[in-house]
């Protein structure tokens, strides 16, 4: 109980930190006018108050945690912080005569902070500015993660940050480290994450977005969310140049930001030549939107090429990425181009990005590992070692690996099965399952790009922010609770 208690008293500390995000709606809220406002602080002193609750009430317990104490604390953090998201929206609803049930309401919230961007609200334009700037604030606090920006601060508090940077961060390879300290690490980590959530918001304004737009979509964007303040996302701008930038800015935040964080120490490029999943990320993903532009401009669906590539690209940047951005209806695509591009959107981005899924170099890593069995298989007496960029793999990692996988393809098959015990249709169920564990927004059937999951029953909803949570965490890091030998001293 006191390990509990411990471990109670950090996330008290972490909901009272997250309460402090709700400065930015406040702020705009002013710059606006919107009169939003005292909701929001409101919002702000029911979330702050649970957190300090939470915390002074365990004050006595605090104590260094142990790993398998992160593992818990990540996992009760992931699931109590879309609790203080849902205050804003629970109350704006109720405000206007429309309340919003709190299943839909925690699966809004879980969505933005697993940065997913799946929603089940319609008629973005007419909610109340800072309403969909909240959303997209989740977006961005989630992003990096909470638990990276509280590491850095609890070493102040007497409490090391090491295991729960080890259960929060994904990828497979979490032993290695920018710097010496933990709370280095996430500070560097951080500095990579505000430089390129500035940039991305300039690039946006100078392309002729208003500057709350420009902060709207550089939230979504950074995190490779989806939360967008217009129902027709980035089709609302129709501006080629708005969508190039939007790529690029997709394409960084796919990479490990390790990789950004060494090229900028170094000054130099070479640090994304030595890393052994930012080219094959890049080639894989703008090479596949080629062929995609192609084969839409064969089967007559764009008149000319250049617009089938426009399309084509930001869509499948955008699907990949798990950003679940779109600029166009391509559900309406021949079935094989979205597909394709869901199934990218399960491996293609970088382990320690912002993307979702299953991350660019498990895919590589089982590759190899498949091609080593195979000449195994004709040369038994051969050494074949797995190595990448040179470095030999441990069996270790290759079998948390394909353990990874095994669990992977075992959690998607049974969320499907209740998505369809539960009426839902094929399509419908299988992608809005592989849509959500991946992170990417929207799926096929009745969760495509031209609509929502406001179609979903309470039972459904619930499948799902539980498929956002295990997506976002990585699976082990949830599912690890389920076991009992977590819980035998």
């Amino acid at each position: 109980m006191r390990r509990l208690l411990a471990v109670i008293h950090v996330l008290g500390f972490t909901m009272a930190l997250f309460a402090t995000t709700m400065f930015v709606p406040m702020v705009w809220s002013i710059l606006l006018d919107d009169g939003q406002l005292i909701l929001f602080i409101e919002s702000f002193a029911i979330a702050l108050f649970l957190g300090a609750a939470l915390w002074l009430g365990t004050l006595k317990y605090r104590a260094e945690l142990r790993p398998r104490d992160g593992f818990l604390l990540v996992t009760l953090v992931w699931g109590f912080l879309p609790l203080l998201g849902t205050i804003p929206l629970l109350l704006y609803f109720y405000d206007i005569g429309a309340p919003l049930k709190f299943s839909d309401a925690y699966f809004e919230s879980m969505s933005g902070l697993t940065a997913t961007g799946a929603t089940l609200l319609s008629g973005l334009e007419n909610l109340a500015p800072t309403i969909n700037l909240w959303r997209v604030t989740m977006h961005w606090v989630g992003g990096m993660g909470i638990i990276v920006l509280a590491v850095a601060i609890l070493p102040l508090l007497g409490v090391g940050g090491h295991q729960l940077f080890r259960a929060e961060t994904p990828g497979p390879m979490k032993e290695e480290k920018l710097t010496p300290r933990i709370a280095s690490t996430a500070k560097a980590l951080y500095a990579i994450y505000f430089g390129l959530s500035i940039a991305c918001f300039l690039a946006y304004r100078v392309a002729g977005m208003s500057w709350f737009d420009a902060w709207c979509y550089m939230a979504s964007t950074v995190a490779l969310g989806g939360f967008a303040p217009h129902d027709a996302s980035f089709g609302y701008f129709n501006s080629p140049l708005i969508e190039s930038i939007a790529i690029v800015f997709m394409l960084l935040s796919g990479i490990n930001y390790a990789t950004h964080f060494n090229a900028f120490r170094l000054g130099s490029i070479k640090a994304y030549r030595r890393c052994p999943e930012a080219i094959p990320f890049v080639g894989i993903v703008l090479g596949m939107g080629v062929i995609i532009g192609f084969y839409l401009w064969f089967m007559d669906i764009y008149p000319d090429i250049q617009t089938a590539l426009r399309f084509a690209v930001f869509n499948t940047v955008s699907i990949a990425t798990t950003a679940g951005f779109a600029n166009t209806d391509y559900a309406a695509w021949p079935l094989i181009a979205p597909l394709a591009m869901i199934a990218l959107g399960m491996f293609s981005t970088s382990s320690g990005s912002t993307g979702g899924g299953i991350k660019m170099i498990r895919a590589m890593m089982l590759v190899k590992q498949t091609r080593q069995e195979m000449v195994s298989i004709l040369h038994p007496h051969a050494v074949t070692p797995v190595l990448l960029k040179g470095r030999l793999i441990p069996a270790r990692v290759l079998a948390s690996v394909l353990a990874f996988m095994l669990l992977y393809g075992f959690s998607i098959a049974v969320l499907t099965a209740l998505m369809l015990l539960s009426g839902a249709d094929a399509t419908t169920a299988f992608t809005s399952v592989i849509a959500c564990v991946n992170n990417i927004g929207p799926g096929l059937g009745e969760v495509g790009p031209a609509d929502n999951y406001l179609s979903m029953n309470d039972f459904q909803v619930w499948i799902l922010s539980f498929a956002m949570m295990i997506g976002r965490l990585e699976l082990f890091t949830v599912l690890v609770l389920f076991s009992a030998g977590f819980w035998r001293k």
